[in-house]
């Protein structure tokens, strides 16, 4: 079993920057896909960035140029620098993982949701 733990949201103004941390622990062989996710009131869940383990990410087109995915490796870590907040991105911020535990199984983990609120 793998645990996704989240941290770094909270209530920023509008022009201001957080960054997301999401950290995984349990067993496993490596971790092929991180992704950041996030839900505003009403909505659907939505992707935002997503980074492959082979080096290349992906980002919605209302994040592009604002966020960015990186990850730590040794820490198992991944990271969403959020710059220019806008209102509009006021949501929970999701961390889900693609975890391989052997060659055949991959599964897929979902941290508990950290709140972003951005004030105008």
């Amino acid at each position: 079993q793998v645990q996704l733990v989240e941290s770094g949201g909270g209530l920023v103004q509008a022009g201001g920057s957080l960054r997301l941390s999401c950290a995984a622990s349990g067993s496993f062989f490596s971790i092929n896909v991180w992704s950041w996710y996030r839900q505003a009131p009403g909505k659907q869940r939505e992707l935002v960035a997503r980074f492959f383990s082979g080096g290349s990410d992906y980002y919605d087109d209302s994040v592009k140029g604002r966020f960015t995915i990186s990850r730590d490796n040794a820490k198992n870590t991944v990271y969403l620098q959020m710059n220019s907040l806008k209102p509009e991105d006021t949501a929970v911020y999701y961390c889900n993982a693609e975890v391989r535990h052997t060659t055949w199984n991959t599964v897929n983990y979902w941290g508990q949701g950290t709140q972003v609120t951005v004030s105008s």
